[in-house]
């Protein structure tokens, strides 16, 4: 069956950086968009970045040039790459495909957390 694994996550003061790692196992990878989302406690989960099976990448305003969203279809992994942080993007982060593509069964995520 499919599996995601979510890693990278961790404990960074504000203005610092994160690279977070998303491995899909059990499926095609590279014919599939995929997405970070993130859920903040008390918080609905949302979609903060995509890219496509070509590329193309699309971002939500609160993260929109702070947050790179890339992959590499050799090893089946999304990247995101977390920059200029804040107390704000405190959450755990998960990898998905975009919801009109239909989700693979949820990852364990990973924690995120920006404070001094």
């Amino acid at each position: 069956q499919v599996q995601v694994v979510e890693s990278g996550g961790g404990l960074v003061q504000p203005g610092g950086s994160l690279r977070l790692s998303c491995v899909v196992s059990g499926r095609i990878f590279i014919i599939y968009s995929m997405g970070w989302y993130r859920q903040a406690p008390g918080k609905q989960r949302e979609l903060v970045a995509r890219i496509t099976s070509r590329g193309f990448t699309n971002y939500s305003d609160s993260v929109k040039g702070r947050f790179t969203i890339s992959r590499d279809n050799a090893k089946n992994t999304v990247y995101l790459q977390m920059n200029s942080l804040k107390p704000e993007d405190t959450a755990v982060y998960y990898c998905n495909r975009p919801p009109e593509q239909g989700y693979d069964a949820w990852g364990q995520g990973t924690q995120v957390t920006v404070s001094s």
